[in-house]
């Protein structure tokens, strides 16, 4: 019975985790390492994410810098960042690619919003997917007979409220994201 409840915490946890990647690789106006963890550069054949192949920093709010260890990976990696969906021309001057990121504009902070909102209901979906899955659990070892009725009642209501602040978890890390974007 615990190992329901230990699992389905497990998953909300992954669920979340998995909405802070997300909501960290969306471009808020600020410059943020994390911006470019999904780039993938072709590294000689090889598909290689852009953090395994350069130092990534943020010597200014507005600026990335990506300084490549093999200097000849240089094009490779311009290439993959003007190809990413971020919206941003790399300036190249042989020794490191400096990423200048523009002022955001009313309308395309109220299309990030939406992306806000979007990934923050996808996360609700997999947690409510998970307590829905966990419920199936609980009610088929009550069919079974290993747990009786009253056990499964109380199952069945910490499972909500685990749920619950999973939800609240969500919901505050949406708005902190929105704050960061409508803030100028």
């Amino acid at each position: 019975m615990s190992e329901i409840m230990d699992s389905s915490k497990e998953r909300m946890e992954k669920a979340l985790v998995s909405l802070q990647s997300n909501l960290n690789s969306l471009r808020a106006g600020r410059a943020n390492p994390s911006m470019l963890d999904r780039i993938i550069v072709d590294y000689y054949g090889a598909q290689t994410p852009l953090p395994q192949m350069a130092t990534i920093s943020a010597p200014e709010p507005r600026m990335l810098t990506v300084q490549p260890w093999d200097q000849s990976a240089m094009g490779s990696i311009e290439k993959a960042i003007q190809a990413s969906n971020l919206g941003i021309n790399p300036t190249n001057d042989g020794k490191m690619i400096r990423l200048v990121i523009p002022q955001l504009t009313q309308e395309r902070r109220e299309e990030l919003c939406k992306s806000v909102q979007k990934e923050g209901e996808n996360a609700k979906v997999a947690v409510r997917n998970i307590r829905r899955g966990s419920m199936q659990d609980l009610k088929a070892l009550e069919k079974n007979h290993e747990i009786t009725e009253d056990d499964l009642k109380s199952e069945e209501k910490d499972l909500q409220k685990i749920t619950d602040d999973y939800i609240k978890k969500i919901d505050e890390k949406i708005k902190n994201k929105e704050k960061e974007i409508t803030t100028i």
